[in-house]
């Protein structure tokens, strides 16, 4: 970093940590929870500075092993041996321990580090200009100081035993409000490099300050955290299907007729792993314009209501004992919004009624509820306990939930932290027509549903919409590990999608998706598995066990699944021509070489 940065990053963090109640500690024995948790807020400095400097000096995110990063993880781990032994934090062994806040302090500092430079590619980083570059580090600063302020405000509260959770609430609203202050002045134009606003890049540190705490704290006291297990809904049974309702007020979540999300889970039996998680999207088409809008809510009111929906139980998704999945934790998101899981809180007006478009959120705060209650079992449960980044997922969804998995898979890997996670988006290629198609539409609802700010920081305008392009962005930021990436499903006739996407000829969708096939294939992270049905239009081929059991050129999806979480460098993708040369007039042989 700049000198000059430094030293305003230096003074930003004395005058933010002046907000915390600065209770002396320094002539009691601190034990081990309070010295890991000091140490993680350490290390999670360190190593916000050394990623800084990484971009001042070299462009790019810092390598693994760049001297400050190895630096970073050595000083937590000299302070964790130094004051802990097996079975003092948490129950977890000294090497357990160091394993989860070594890791927290990795994926916190990445997170905020990949929102503000554009993913863990920094793609943003290298398109702006020296003013552009001086806004992003001043916005990283402030956002680092002000987790470092609200952090060390919870640790001294909770080392105290007259720990007042109303001046722990001072200090974080004030330096809240002087973090966002200062990120609006030094970075005016945050929104437009990177989507959003100075309150909300700060408003999603805070969300990181609580499940921080939460890593290092099992024994919250007064205080309450939106994240982890002392914020778990419920405590659900193993092996049983549970409905889960989130209360508005407290998720900032809604469907469309003005009722409560609701989602269901269900935990891996006894003796199966907890922490091998699929999460399924429900589909159900979308209503963009007045009309479609309006029919929808008059003649399917169930669209916009979640607490009707069940889960899926077929394919890939089945409890049946020949499925490699049948025993993993299941979660599943019912549709309620008609937005395709990207609408970010906001009422679209028409002529005499609204819609509210909440799909995101509704996705975020179920996803993040499911982490609770994850997180609780494994905790409770002793050894290790929970450890997102072991966690091993796959998520994705159908039709309208398959457009919701390429809006949101970004934010599984960068925000809710769980880098082992493949993306299945079956049946919603989001292909575009060439003309008023998804393309258009999306530079047109974007900016009218509120999706900009929870779009990638380096894809948010109106061409994310469209999964081709939507892969191409997201591919350098894939296969950080080898789960990482795009599992992409589709039979090749599929006239549902193709009348979502606004494709008026058979020929002309079969041809797209088989350009779309060609131009991304070969990009890292991403794979594809088209079904070659050319007679029956098919519409979502995971959760059909005729195609779920069944074999493209010699490849049954099932077992392509199942190497993609358990040898995942090692699947490729599967098409064939088929007969829909001469089944479907106009429709043209895949323009590059098959497998």
């Amino acid at each position: 970093m700049k000198p000059a940065r430094i030293l305003a990053a230096l003074a930003m963090a004395l005058a933010l940590a002046a907000c915390s109640d600065g209770n002396d500690n320094n002539n009691r024995q601190v034990n081990c929870v309070e010295s890991a948790a000091q140490a993680l807020n350490a290390c999670l400095n360190d190593l916000s500075n050394a990623i800084a400097a990484c971009y001042d000096n070299g462009d790019a995110h810092c390598a693994e092993d760049d001297a400050s990063v190895l630096a970073a993880a050595d000083a937590l781990a000299s302070t964790v041996t130094a004051s802990c032994s097996d079975g003092e934090f948490i129950g977890m062994s000294v090497d357990d321990t160091l394993g989860r806040l070594q890791a927290s302090c990795t994926a916190q500092a990445d997170s905020v580090a990949w929102r503000t430079y554009g993913g863990p590619q920094g793609a943003v980083w290298p398109t702006v200009d020296d003013t552009g570059k001086d806004c992003l580090q001043s916005a990283h600063a402030s956002a680092a100081a002000f987790m470092d302020a609200s952090l060390t405000a919870i640790n001294e509260c909770l080392a105290d035993d007259a720990c007042d959770p109303g001046d722990v609430a001072t200090a974080r609203q004030a330096a809240h409000d002087t973090a966002v202050t200062d990120v609006a002045a030094a970075c005016p134009t945050l929104s437009d490099l990177i989507a959003v606003e100075p309150e909300i890049y700060i408003g999603n540190a805070a969300d990181q300050v609580d499940c921080i705490a939460a890593t290092t704290h099992a024994d919250t006291g007064p205080l309450t955290f939106t994240c982890g297990p002392g914020y778990a809904e419920a405590s659900p049974a193993r092996g049983e299907w549970l409905q889960v309702v989130l209360d508005s007020d407290k998720w900032g979540s809604m469907c469309g007729d003005g009722t409560d999300y609701a989602f269901h889970i269900r935990l891996a039996p006894e003796g199966e792993p907890v922490d091998n998680v699929i999460v399924g999207l429900q589909g159900g088409g979308v209503c963009i314009f007045e009309n479609d809008c309006r029919s929808r809510l008059e003649n399917a009111p169930g669209l916009f209501n979640a607490q009707d929906d069940s889960p899926l139980g077929l394919g890939l998704v089945s409890d049946a004992p020949e499925n490699p999945f049948a025993d993993w934790t299941k979660i599943y998101l019912p549709y309620c919004n008609q937005d395709v899981f990207i609408g970010g809180g906001v009422l679209e007006q028409f002529s005499d009624f609204a819609v509210p478009r909440y799909g995101t959120l509704n996705l975020r705060a179920a996803m993040r509820a499911a982490r609770d209650i994850i997180w609780q079992e494994m905790d409770a449960a002793g050894g290790p306990g929970f450890r997102p980044d072991e966690l091993v997922a796959l998520f994705g969804g159908f039709s309208a939930g398959a457009y919701g998995t390429l809006y949101n898979y970004h934010w599984v890997l960068d925000d809710l932290q769980w880098p082992r996670t493949a993306a299945f988006p079956d049946a919603g290629g989001a292909l575009d027509n060439g003309g008023v198609g998804v393309r258009t539409l999306g530079f047109v609802k974007i900016p009218e549903w509120g999706a900009k700010p929870y779009l990638p920081p380096y894809c948010f305008v109106g061409d994310c919409a469209v999964g081709p392009d939507n892969y191409m962005a997201a591919s350098p930021r894939l296969k950080q590990v080898p789960e990482q990436q795009y599992l992409i499903l589709s039979n090749q006739k599929d006239n549902t999608q193709q009348g979502d996407a606004f494709f008026a000829d058979e020929a002309q969708w079969i041809n797209a998706m088989r350009a779309a096939y060609c131009d991304t294939k070969d990009l890292p992270g991403i794979q594809w598995y088209l079904t070659s049905d050319s007679v029956n239009s098919v519409h979502v081929v995971s959760v059909r066990d005729e195609f779920y059991y069944g074999e493209v050129a010699g490849e049954r999806m099932v077992d392509w699944f199942w190497r993609a979480v358990t040898d995942p460098d090692s699947i490729s993708d599967w098409a064939e021509e088929g007969n829909f040369v001469t089944d479907i007039p106009g429709s043209e042989p895949f323009p590059c070489e098959l497998p």
